[in-house]
């Protein structure tokens, strides 16, 4: 079923953050949005998922770094319990298991706190975490940003992997052009809290048709980055 917001909008201090936004989300889609720092694309993720999870839509969200998700005084096992709570599921170890084998941190000891893991099995750890309850909706915001480019494109290719398929739609929130455009089939692209320019991704890069699409595609450097 598509997922649909209306004039989402957002102001803060008498300034309007995000403009009036409306969106019509497919099962299955891949979206990159992106922007410049300060563009409004946070905002706009935020206010979509309230939004959608007030409607009672299943949404998740993957934040920029497992710190924001995880407490390092707690352990991996309390923290995966903690989000089967939080959805009302019961614990279900062969769930568990097939999404760390999907995301390669099946070895991971759930003994131990989060510095016990690496930062990249951290991240897929908050990966598996929003996938737990097969939301509708996936929303990573910079999800590698904190990860070094090699971890962070294995990332992304695994999450690709288990998606494949799947009617879980997902939003890809990067000012990294060559991270979305190689994940993503539908790029919209944020200026000062409005969505400026929507379109396919191939298109918007041969095409571009605002200014602040040609400043993004016009750093063609972006082609060399391995995620």
């Amino acid at each position: 079923m598509t997922l649909s917001v209306s004039d989402l909008r957002v102001e803060r201090a008498g300034r309007i953050i995000l403009h009036p936004t409306s969106l019509d989300i497919e099962p299955g889609a891949r979206i990159g949005l992106v922007g410049s720092s300060g563009s409004g694309k946070s905002t706009l993720g935020h206010a979509l998922i309230d939004d959608l999870q007030r409607q009672g839509r299943v949404v998740a969200q993957v934040p920029q770094s497992p710190d924001e998700a995880l407490d390092p005084l707690r352990t991996m096992a309390f923290h995966w319990r903690e989000a089967e709570k939080a959805l009302g599921l019961n614990h279900d170890k062969q769930r568990r298991q097939q999404l760390f084998s999907a995301l390669r941190i099946e070895h991971g000891d759930l003994r131990k706190r989060p510095w016990g893991w690496s930062r990249g099995m951290q991240q897929r750890f908050v990966i598996a975490m929003a996938l737990i309850g097969s939301p509708e909706l996936i929303v990573l915001d910079e999800p590698t940003s904190a990860l070094d480019p090699v971890v962070a494109a294995d990332t992304m290719d695994l999450l690709d992997k288990f998606l494949s398929g799947r009617r879980t739609a997902m939003i890809l929130i990067t000012h990294d052009l060559g991270l979305a455009a190689r994940r993503v089939s539908q790029l919209m692209v944020m200026d000062a809290g409005n969505i400026v320019e929507n379109a396919l991704t191939t298109d918007l890069l041969e095409r571009p048709k605002t200014q602040a699409a040609r400043a993004l595609a016009a750093h063609r450097s972006w082609l060399e980055l391995p995620c």
